[in-house]
């Protein structure tokens, strides 16, 4: 794609020699523990940018998109340019998108350094404001929320680029006759999460986002209803499966977080046994059920300065954190996250990375945790120490870059081998840019949705649906439950790529400095290589200016 040349490092493939070379001198390193985290990272926050709406920046990096959705809003006399598409279709949907910013500002507030140290930071502070904006426009009045435009209906009976669209772009809101407490605490967890992010390079930003994550959660939380009761078209696409109390006690934390307002800590205290907070012990995390994300945020809340019946609470909430965390490691005495014969987490057939994703994420931070508090897990009276953790993670994302049976980066565009007809209507059409040629509902199914080629653009950075239960997967455009790509997939890897990278980047002077301790003659050859490996093939970026 020419449009990334001007970024995308260009790999060598290095002779048989000095592959033996390579491996000689990391004895300890197999190819398919060799990953470029920090490409990884690069292209994940690229994929952002190929989901934009609206009109697109000057310093836009994905060239075959373009200005789409500028009517959005409209027919309703409100401005509603702007936001994110939230997998391959051309629906704006409030309840993914809100909780796509939390995740990628959490990422931001826990691996801000390491994202920075991989050039990356800005990049990430541009897509998070990217729908921050977005909901600052769709939040019109303190209790008016816009949480949806377009239908999900005629859309999906359409095959076009977003740029091409003639589906309805009806817009739909959320006030007090129609509430939707999921979306107006979902957004206001982003907006809180955001200000956060934002609070040291543009204070009145972050301010700004704080006031309307406030008066969100003020209003979700008086006006409480599910939002797919008064938006009946978001049912079958984004229903609300476990309801609005683990939104409602999530927003509250991440208010509590940006704000230290105690009424926010008492708020997840007080409600934490109606609400289910540490009542349900889960083991999904995901853009609907939100309790092993809030349940963990809560268990890494300092004790400090706490009464008795907050103590205890929060203890509480570490429990069922915990029991999460112990169902992905497989160490629950009952309830484990099952796994596929390859060793991948597996939740369900429908977009199952999206669970492993947020898994990954959650393991992190709570490594990191530990870490930092020098505590271990206790998992049924077996201790386990953050680095457990944190390798498991890397064995996840392994599987996810290729490190699997069929051998297939499920990070499009990331190693030799990816899915090439990913289940998305921009990615697999002509350029709009190329090609101005109006393309129609059915013409756009019968001309480019049912082609056996490749898709004419790479939609880099993208995490598809994945494998199912038994390590399979089938590169076919009409498998949207292995094929199609979603934000949500992609936030949460975010953060464990900048982590991984930031953690590889010590591991290698490390590897230097003990390698020329006992061999000065090798220090020369390390300096001039950055030894990464892909699945199929082992590459190298000679003289890499990172090292």
């Amino acid at each position: 794609m020419g449009e990334k040349r001007q970024w995308q490092c260009k790999p060598f493939l290095l002779p048989h020699f000095i592959a033996v070379l390579v491996l000689s001198l990391f004895p300890t390193l197999s190819v398919s523990q060799i990953l470029d985290y920090g490409d990884a990272l690069s292209k994940s926050l690229l994929y952002f940018e190929a989901q934009r709406s609206g009109r697109l920046p000057y310093n836009q990096r994905v060239g075959w998109r373009h200005h789409s959705g500028l009517t959005d809003g409209l027919e309703q006399e409100v401005d509603l340019v702007g936001g994110y598409y939230d997998a391959g279709d051309n629906v704006k949907f409030g309840l993914p998108m809100a909780f796509t910013i939390t995740m990628l500002s959490w990422s931001v507030i826990q691996f801000r350094d390491q994202m920075a140290i991989a050039g990356e930071l800005q990049h990430a502070l541009e897509a998070i404001k990217w729908g921050t904006d977005y909901f600052i426009k769709a939040h019109t009045n303190p209790h008016v929320l816009w949480a949806q435009v377009g239908d999900g209906d005629t859309d999906h009976l359409c095959w076009q680029r977003p740029e091409d669209m003639t589906t309805s772009r009806r817009a739909y809101k959320l006030d007090e006759e129609n509430p939707g407490s999921e979306v107006a605490a979902e957004t206001a967890a982003a907006m809180a999460a955001a200000s956060i992010v934002f609070r040291r390079t543009n204070p009145h930003y972050s301010h700004l986002l704080l006031e309307h994550a406030q008066q969100l959660f003020e209003f979700g939380d008086k006006y409480r209803g599910k939002y797919d009761k008064s938006i009946g078209g978001a049912k079958g696409y984004y229903t609300s499966v476990s309801g609005y109390m683990d939104e409602l006690l999530w927003a509250a934390l991440w208010l509590y977080k940006s704000t230290d307002n105690l009424n926010y800590l008492n708020y997840a205290i007080e409600n934490a046994i109606s609400f289910g907070g540490i009542t349900w012990a889960i083991t999904e995390f995901s853009w609907d059920v939100k309790y092993a994300g809030l349940q963990l945020l809560a268990s890494m809340l300092p004790m400090e300065g706490k009464n008795k019946q907050q103590k205890q609470i929060l203890q509480q909430y570490r429990s069922k954190a915990e029991h999460y965390i112990c169902a992905c490691l497989n160490k629950n005495n009952s309830t484990n996250v099952q796994r596929t014969p390859g060793g991948l987490l597996y939740t369900r057939q429908w977009n199952n990375l999206q669970y492993v994703s947020t898994a990954v994420f959650l393991l992190t931070v709570y490594s990191d945790h530990l870490h930092s508090t020098n505590q271990m897990l206790n998992c049924h009276g077996d201790s386990v120490g953050s680095h457990e953790i944190l390798s498991f993670v890397k064995s996840q994302v392994a599987y996810i870059l290729g490190s699997n049976p069929m051998g297939v980066s499920y990070l499009v565009g990331y190693g030799p081998a990816y899915p090439k007809r990913v289940h998305h209507r921009g990615a697999s059409m002509e350029s709009y840019k190329d090609s101005k040629v109006f393309v129609g509902c059915t013409q756009g199914y019968d001309n480019w949705y049912g082609r056996q080629e490749p898709n004419p653009n790479v939609l880099i950075g993208a995490l598809v649906g994945g494998p199912d239960s038994k390590d399979d997967f089938s590169d076919r455009r009409g498998n949207f439950m292995q094929t199609e790509a979603c934000t949500y997939n992609t936030a949460p890897l975010v953060g464990v790529f900048a982590k991984l990278s930031a953690l590889e980047k010590v591991e290698d002077q490390m590897r230097i400095r003990h390698l020329h301790r006992k061999d000065t003659g090798t220090l020369p050859v390390l300096k001039s290589l950055s030894i990464r490996a892909y699945d199929q093939g082992i590459y190298a970026i000679v003289q890499s200016p990172k090292h």
